[in-house]
């Protein structure tokens, strides 16, 4: 297993180079055909499949500072994209959430995404690409929850 583990490491190295290099996500935003920064593309996108979000929360799924989400969820709302709301359970949070002119957006990168995803995947069969999807968020899931354990244990 070491030798496996090792392997995905590495795909995971590659893969999280390719992701965090600022040409992907211009190239999409292009193909998507709309005006928005590319740095709050992924904050867009976290609140409008996961919102509403507190900052706190949305920086964590990010892996970004507080204060930088906080500024960039500001921009976002100041573009109409997202809003600001209070908390159902908690009046101190508040959360971001996608508005309509938001969802626009999202959509039409959605449409983006899939044109380039069909087109790295168009050699693949149709049950790796199934199982590559369920393995992935079963990972993603595994992540997160240790990465908030983690968090939770006193230093």
């Amino acid at each position: 297993m070491k030798r496996e583990l090792l392997q995905l490491r590495e795909a995971l190295l590659d893969l999280t180079g390719v992701l965090n290099r600022p040409q992907p996500d211009a190239a999409l935003i292009s193909l998507a055909g709309v005006d928005l920064d590319r740095a709050l593309f992924p904050l867009l996108m976290r609140v409008e499949r996961r919102g509403p979000l507190g900052i706190g929360e949305l920086a964590e799924l990010c892996g970004r500072d507080y204060t930088t989400v906080s500024r960039q969820i500001a921009k976002l709302e100041g573009l109409g994209l997202v809003a600001r709301q209070v908390n159902a359970q908690d009046a101190r949070i508040k959360e971001a959430v996608i508005t309509a002119k938001g969802r626009a957006i999202t959509t039409a990168i959605d449409g983006a995404r899939e044109k380039v995803m069909s087109t790295l995947l168009a050699d693949w069969d149709r049950q790796d690409v199934t199982d590559l999807a369920r393995l992935l968020r079963k990972f993603a899931d595994e992540a997160l929850a240790f990465v908030r354990k983690e968090k939770s244990r006193p230093s």
